[in-house]
């Protein structure tokens, strides 16, 4: 705090303010304090039941003026009956409201076992602290001595209003009373003239301070702030860059420090990055901080809430790091190729999940109703239903309607499939995987060229406005995806590992198989042997005529194929 003539000016005015106010408080402490030291304490206990004793003599005296409203001021028979309905552990409040005692004409107000259970405590510390100081160890309090109770704690709080608001009131009366009767107050206004006189050298000083600060640090910030150039260029970390996070694989360099995560992730969502806030605590515990991580390489198939890493801060410390908060955008054009087939996989896991439970659980209920219902015919003496056989077939011939649709459909699609040219079947598969990823692929891409660090730094507090765009050849180098290193041999040999099936061969036999008996639908079988039977040395021949088919039918046209060897 900068001292001159009008700062000790105003701290004097402020003083005597203070002491004045202080000093009237003792010399009229009879009737502003009337417990000493202890007032203060005791109109916190007053001021607790107040308002709950000023009730209970208005009612009283309310009953003077009509005998006939005392029932009611009781409370109704009603009131009472929903109150004994209902749980008094838990009741505390309703009970509370009923009226502190038993409201009579002129009665005074009870000090022991007659007060309502919930205002008791509250009523034996007034009387012990308030009441028996004034009135001796008295069982009831009347009216007007309620009402002189009141009158003291008045003039005590109109005291207490009338305090002096002030900056130096934590100094303390006796403090503030020394500063004013020292010769301090001299000293400190002949030093200031003193100041005075060297007020331009000061100046001076102050100018070459500020130069200096300058000169060493508005390159550093214009570069943080401005060009952001220690950012792009990779020479060294920004200043708002913490450090390094390591986790699934990774080392992220963007890497911010979050004061409120709610806060943050509100406004940070506008960046378009895919980001993973961390709690970080230190191995002993006792340190703890939030940061916020930059993904910008690699897929987020399992950046997951409670995953585990390892944070490394600009001074070198190690931080246990979990994280407790994602916030999805895309990562790159890659995953977002695959990210189709990627939901669909679990969609349809989790579809399966859902309906394996329901049959499960279906399948146990009718189980144990079938126990159940067993049980209780075999009790009364009767015999169970016979087997339904008709109704368990029609079930079955459902299924198999159904299995033969979902083949029918399969076997359109595989038909029209092998009905194209060899060369169109890899084209149509190219055609119906890019149908499915390019939508996928083309929003990730104008995501990945809105990323923009901006909405970061302000949701951290640094106040940049301007635009600080993230291009995607920039954002794979902010985070460094782990590979092999150069010269590296992967070890495909596993001497533990599980006999495999030969499915490959088995996929290979089902699709030849399905191949041909597609080729001998169509007729193409037929139509090639009997056009190359004859050059390999073997013969066609036509079918004996059934008999019961006439020489003259349309059928004994009919080519079958028989091979011999000639």
């Amino acid at each position: 705090m900068k001292v001159n003539g009008t700062a000790v000016d105003d701290f004097i005015k402020e003083a005597n303010a203070y002491a004045t106010w202080w000093n009237k408080g003792i010399e009229q402490a009879s009737e502003i304090l009337p417990y000493a030291d202890e007032t203060e304490k005791n109109a916190v206990i007053f001021e607790k039941v107040r308002a709950k004793v000023d009730d209970y003599f208005t009612r009283c005296r309310f009953a003077k003026f009509d005998a006939r409203s005392t029932a009611h001021l009781n409370r109704s028979e009603d009131d009472y009956k929903s109150l004994a309905a209902k749980d008094f552990s838990t009741s505390v409040d309703d009970i509370a409201a009923f009226p502190l005692a038993q409201i009579e004409v002129d009665k005074a107000l009870p000090l022991n076992d007659e007060i309502n259970p919930a205002w008791q405590a509250a009523i034996e510390t007034l009387r012990e602290q308030v009441v028996v100081p004034l009135f001796g160890n008295v069982r009831q309090l009347n009216l007007e001595q309620w009402q002189s109770i009141t009158k003291k704690f008045g003039a005590y709080e109109q005291w207490k209003n009338n305090k002096p608001v002030t900056q130096i009131e934590k100094l303390g009366f006796e403090r503030i009373n020394d500063i004013l009767h020292t010769d301090n107050l001299d000293e400190i206004n002949f030093l200031i003239e003193q100041d005075k006189q060297l007020e331009e050298e000061a100046n001076n000083i102050a100018d070459v301070n500020k130069l200096v600060n300058l000169y060493c640090h508005l390159h550093q910030l214009l570069n943080n702030f401005v060009s952001f150039s220690d950012f792009y260029t990779f020479k060294e970390k920004s200043i708002f860059q913490i450090g390094t996070l390591y986790l699934d694989g990774r080392s992220c360099e963007l890497c911010t420090s979050v004061q409120d995560m709610a806060k943050h992730s509100s406004l940070a969502t506008l960046s378009k990055i895919y980001l993973v806030y961390c709690e970080c605590t230190r191995k002993n515990g006792a340190e703890k901080m939030t940061i916020v991580a930059g993904f910008t390489g690699g897929d987020s198939d399992n950046l997951l809430v409670g995953r585990n890493g390892i944070f490394y801060d600009r001074q070198g410390k190690d931080w246990d790091a979990t994280i407790v908060k994602i916030v999805d955008n895309p990562i790159s054009i890659r995953q977002a190729f695959w990210a189709p087939y990627k939901r669909i996989a679990r969609m349809i896991g989790e579809q399966i999940e859902k309906m394996a439970a329901a049959r499960d659980k279906a399948a146990q209920d009718k189980a144990a109703a079938g126990i159940a219902f067993t049980a209780d015919k075999v009790e009364a003496g009767k015999t169970a239903a016979p087997f339904d056989v008709a109704k368990f077939a029609g079930i079955f011939a459902a299924i198999g309607l159904a299995v033969g649709a979902i083949g029918t459909v399969l076997a359109g699609i595989f038909s029209g499939f092998l009905s194209l040219v060899w060369w169109q079947m890899p084209l149509a598969l190219l055609g119906v995987i890019f149908g499915i990823s390019i939508p996928s692929m083309i929003i990730a891409a104008l995501k990945l060229r809105q990323r923009n660090i901006a909405p970061l730094l302000d949701a951290g507090g640094w106040g940049v406005n301007t635009r600080a765009k993230i291009n995607i050849p920039f954002g794979g180098a902010l985070t460094g995806v782990a590979k092999i290193p150069e010269g590296s041999v992967r070890s495909t040999v596993d001497l533990y590992a599980e006999k495999e099936r030969p499915w490959k061969t088995y996929l290979f036999l089902l699709l030849l198989i399905a191949a041909i008996a597609g080729l001998w639908h169509k007729g193409y079988l037929h139509q090639w042997y009997n056009e190359y039977a004859p050059k390999i040395g073997l013969k066609v021949t036509q079918h004996q005529m059934p008999p019961a088919v006439k020489p003259d039918s349309p059928a004994v046209g009919a080519a079958t194929v028989t091979a011999t060897e000639k």
